[in-house]
């Protein structure tokens, strides 16, 4: 099996057609995308061949879940721009995360053939009854019926050591606070679009929308970072003096 990375070096491994296959697009998009900037130039390997990695899967993700949520491309080149330098592999999956909760609750019915597509990597039969386990795949007949906003999340989890009983209580944690702030948040808005047209609204929530899902990665990380901090440092030094 191929992986984003080389085990010694670190250095990314994909090919073009590789990266195209597990994006689950075509080697004509992934070269659009880089000539349009959405898309870091890949790392020139030997031979002028030229490598992508797990960033580079994770920013295709994210473009995929943008253009679903109808964002036209230069609008998506408005939010990949904004986005701060540095960010990981592991952020914008966050990203793209934020951006799915705001579309609608959906679930779609695939078979196990394109469970894997979707899934972007191979995926043995415990990789499967994990994500069941995760309650973002089901089993259905002969099929699955798959949260797509969540399913690649899920499969980069497939390689923290958590268990499932662990990812399940932080996706409860997760869900019940981005409701409440999403409720707040919904609170805020409401007075200023009270007298606003339906188109008015539309056209504010595609402005709104990138600017909050910054704003909660931001604020999200920000307060990681201190209760690690906090739970590294101990009650001695975590005590107020």
């Amino acid at each position: 099996m191929t992986t984003d990375t080389d085990s010694d070096s670190g250095e990314p491994v994909l090919t073009i057609d590789e990266l195209a296959a597990r994006a689950g697009t075509t080697v004509r998009t992934v070269r659009f995308y880089g000539t349009k900037g959405l898309l870091p130039p890949p790392v020139i390997g030997a031979r002028r061949v030229g490598h992508y990695g797990a960033g580079h899967l994770a920013r295709l993700a994210l473009i995929e879940e943008l253009q679903h949520q109808g964002m036209t491309l230069a609008a998506i080149e408005r939010y990949l721009h904004r986005l701060p330098p540095g960010l990981t592999d592991h952020d914008l999956a966050i990203h793209r995360a934020l951006v799915a909760s705001w579309a609608p609750d959906t679930e779609e019915r695939v078979s196990a053939g394109e469970l894997r597509r979707r899934a972007g990597r191979q995926l043995d039969e415990g990789d499967v009854e994990r994500l069941v386990a995760m309650d973002v795949v089901r089993p259905d007949g002969d099929a699955y019926r798959v949260d797509p906003g969540l399913l690649r999340l899920a499969v980069q989890l497939l390689d923290v050591p958590l268990s499932e009983q662990a990812i399940l209580a932080a996706r409860t944690v997760l869900v019940e606070h981005s409701r409440s702030a999403a409720h707040a948040l919904a609170q805020v808005f409401r007075a200023e679009v009270a007298e606003r047209t339906e188109q008015d609204v539309k056209s504010l929530s595609a402005h709104v929308q990138p600017l909050v899902v910054q704003a909660l990665l931001t604020t999200f990380q920000r307060s990681l970072r201190h209760e690690v901090h906090q739970w590294l440092a101990g009650p001695e030094e975590s005590r107020p003096s």
